[in-house]
């Protein structure tokens, strides 16, 4: 199959490059004119051939026209739009440095021709949000957050108020492939879930994918959250930073060699626990990060980049409990240039993610986490101004620690022990193509041939039927199956392999430069669980490989959209449905017990999921007065039935809502600048809430009052709401050097929601009733920051 696959992309290949004429080529990068940082995804119009182009990741662009001059109009957020005439008589290199808009960056400025890219373009279910704007956006405890910024996007949910993690269209937490620079993130949160661990200040570029994802992409089944790095100033040093209520961070960067590579260093880190001290509280909670970038061009067709995240967050009580954990990154990447129409990017990638737990009370440690190694080389093939062709091969290696128990001293009664490690390999390879068919009507279509391998060194149990669950016919009960044996595999010895194709397609027809309607289709396929019977992603959840008895779950999902832009483009609305199914979706039995369970495939059954819903973005782009109003109508349900016709299936078989359904999801954001002074940003929220399992009556046994449930996930927490204000206040709004600073002021939840975080049933010691208790995380939280550079 594989050798059809390379067959046919060659044919397709000689194909559409037979067709090409004696043309001539524009290519360069496009970059900030005041740092000479790279610019990711800057609109091109060519005015005579109504083309239309992007930057790539590192500010590449490449479009190949008939002899003749033409207007180049290049514009992108919070930058002036700049028009030029070029002659292509030849092949032309090019590059671009865009100054700052005189405008104010947190304003949405949309160009002509950025409109007719965005409407044009065969690409739907992605969201953008600058960093500018992110940074408007009131915040729990005054610190700019990534994730929480997202949330307010249409398809986008989360657990609830200091929960990790989010959701998309349905999907699970771990059904998001999070990138840093290229690299996988394992755990995206600070303090189980009150920050993300991306300092904003060192962010540069954010792509959110929810459907029509890219055949570069694969490993995960609802999203991608792409993310770049900035990669440093060239022209001159400077710092940036800023002081916050429980955290402060600083960033540094500056040119190498006179402008010919750049540096940028930044660290952040919090400090509560300094006050808990103070008063005589021993217990802690604080977190720090850094995030480094080296970047270097070696020659005109060959650049080196140095990129590097670590992160750890330390939770204790006393000195009998303490849990630390954090991600390790360190990404290598080299651009080459083959020609002006061929650009590629080799990067060497490792990941490790680490989760420690010090018990003195019981006395040992408890490690755990995943090491990730990762080789992958990407090209992007400009064959002509209507086709653009991208292909790739990426391997990754995988080495689980699900867990290591060393005791602390010598005394202890406990022994060493490591948990059976396991370990996998996942080759893949992909093309894509985005062509212009015709002038109103583009198509973007894809392949990604995926591999997944299981490997030793481990010892598996044998099970009758290879069935590792059981069913107890008689107290109609899923049970742990006794193994029949044990089947040892030596290192590198395939346990279990699996492949998959991954086609992918999306369409756009464009009525004319304001209205359009984009059709997407694509299968992901997901070798990855994250083994966790929480709503929302716990640092103790454990990552493991598919194998014989975890299959690998793929996804199917289309989607249909409508998208008009209004009044030149000062409001544009997006309006999209979508349907999605899942198989090999993991269910847990009743009663399941997740931690250090080396015998998983116990406790798990494989179900299906589906996802449906409608999304509707407005957004007002232009004025003193910005933002959007984003809604989401939507069901998530899952389903395992019975393997047999005795057996009943989870939740007698039926379908049922998932932890992370929500019906209705409502959020308006708006940024309304004052004067040049003040600027002031309010965000509501509005979601139903979360489906949960309440006992529905009880019983006694030996004395004891004992709750029985009905069906799965029946009920729902209250609805959940809360506004946010914020206000900055820029005191020098016309110095541009030197020290320039401003004051951020915000209140998390304005009016006081006690928004349920759970809700818990107990018995009132004095009326013996039964009775229910909410649990709330905030009320309401006012913060003060300063930020500054210079």
């Amino acid at each position: 199959m594989l050798k059809k696959i390379i067959l046919l992309f060659l044919l397709l290949i000689g194909t559409l490059t037979s067709f090409s004429q004696e043309k001539f080529t524009l290519s360069g990068t496009i970059s900030d004119s005041n740092n000479k940082e790279t610019l990711i995804g800057v609109n091109l119009y060519i005015v005579e051939a109504k083309a239309s182009l992007t930057t790539n990741e590192y500010g590449f662009y490449s479009i190949t026209l008939p002899n003749r001059e033409y207007t180049v109009l290049i514009s992108y957020l919070g930058y002036e739009q700049m028009e030029e005439k070029i002659k292509l008589s030849q092949n032309i290199k090019k590059n671009f440095f865009l100054s700052g808009s005189s405008q104010q960056l947190d304003e949405v400025i949309i160009s002509e021709n950025k409109k007719r890219a965005e409407i044009r373009k065969p690409e739907m279910s992605v969201n953008k949000l600058s960093i500018q704007t992110i940074k408007q956006m009131p915040v729990v405890l005054g610190e700019v957050d990534i994730l929480k910024s997202i949330l307010t996007l249409p398809g986008v949910t989360n657990a609830g108020e200091g929960q990790s993690g989010f959701n998309v269209r349905g999907g699970s937490a771990d059904q998001n492939l999070v990138l840093l620079d290229e690299a996988t993130i394992y755990n995206s949160s600070h303090l189980f879930g009150l920050f993300s661990i991306f300092n904003a200040d060192a962010i540069k570029d954010l792509k959110l994918y929810k459907g029509g994802i890219p055949a570069r992409f694969g490993g995960r089944l609802s999203s991608v959250l792409d993310i770049y790095q900035k990669e440093g100033n060239k022209n001159g040093f400077h710092m940036s930073g800023g002081i916050g209520l429980i955290s402060s961070r600083l960033l540094a960067e500056g040119p190498i060699d006179n402008g010919k590579g750049s540096f940028l260093l930044a660290g952040r880190a919090s400090y509560a626990h300094i006050f808990l001290k103070l008063a005589d509280n021993q217990n802690k909670a604080y977190f720090y990060d850094l995030n480094t970038k080296l970047s270097y061009e070696l020659n005109q067709k060959n650049n080196l980049l140095l990129s590097g995240y670590f992160g750890r967050d330390v939770f204790s009580i006393s000195k009998d409990f303490v849990n630390t954990y954090g991600n390790t990154i360190v990404n290598l990447r080299w651009n080459h240039l083959f020609s002006d129409k061929l650009f590629s990017n080799l990067s060497l990638i490792y990941n490790d993610y680490y989760y420690g737990l010090k018990l003195d009370f019981v006395g040992f440690n408890f490690d755990t986490g995943i090491q990730n190694f990762n080789i992958k080389y990407d090209f992007k093939h400009y064959l002509t101004d209507k086709i653009k062709l991208s292909y790739g091969v990426n391997a990754q290696y995988y080495n689980f620690n699900p867990g290591k128990i060393v005791p602390i001293n010598d005394n202890s009664s406990i022994n060493e022990r490591q948990l059976a490690k396991k370990f996998a390999f996942e080759p893949d390879l992909y093309f894509d193509i985005e062509q212009k068919i015709t002038p109103n009507f583009s198509i973007n279509y894809g392949l990604r041939y995926s591999l997944f391998y299981r490997l030793g060194q481990q010892t598996i149990n044998t099970y009758a039927n290879n069935q590792a669950v059981t069913w107890n016919n008689d107290f109609k009960i899923y049970e742990k199956a006794t193994p029949t044996g044990t089947k040892y595999y030596g290192s590198n010895d395939v346990i279990a392999s699996f492949d998959n194709l991954e086609p992918r397609v999306a369409m756009s027809y464009s009525f004319n430069d304001n209205q359009s309607i984009k059709a997407s289709y694509n299968r992901m396929a997901q070798y990855l669980h994250l083994i966790s019977n929480t709503q929302s992603p716990t640092p103790l959840d454990i990552w493991a490989p598919s194998d014989n008895f975890l299959k690998p779950q793929t996804l199917d999902q289309i989607a249909l959209g409508y998208f008009q832009n209004f009044n030149q483009d000062k409001y544009s609305l997006e309006v999209e449905t979508f349907y999605k199914k899942i198989k090999n979706r993991l269910d847990y039995i009743d009663g399941a017990d997740l931690i250090a369970n080396e015998a998983i495939e116990q406790v798990v059954l494989n179900g299906k999921a589906r996802a449906y819903g409608l999304e509707i973005l407005f957004r007002k782009n232009q004025g003193k007065l910005t933002g959007w109003i984003s809604y989401t109508l939507a069901r998530t349900e899952q389903q395992t039935p019975g393997r047999t016709a005795q057996e009943l299936g989870i939740n007698n078989g039926n379908w049922y809502k998932t932890g992370f359904d929500k019906t209705h999801n409502l959020a308006v954001v708006s940024n309304y600048e004052l004067n040049k002074k003040w600027k002031f940003g309010s965000i509501f929220t509005l979601q139903s809430g979360q489906p949960v399992t309440y006992p529905n009556g009880k019983y006694e046994y030996q004395g004891i009052l004992i709750p029985s449930y009905g069906l799965r996930n029946e009920n729902h927490l209250p609805t959940y709401h809360h506004l946010d204000i914020s206000a900055t206040y820029i005191p020098k709004p016309e110095k541009k050097k030197g020290w320039q600073s401003e004051w951020v002021f915000s209140v998390y939840n304005a009016y006081g929601r006690k928004n349920a975080a759970s809700i818990s049933f107990r018995q009132n010691e004095d009326t013996a009733t039964n009775e229910a208790v909410k649990l709330s995380i905030f009320g309401i939280v006012p913060s003060v920051s300063y930020n500054f550079k210079f």
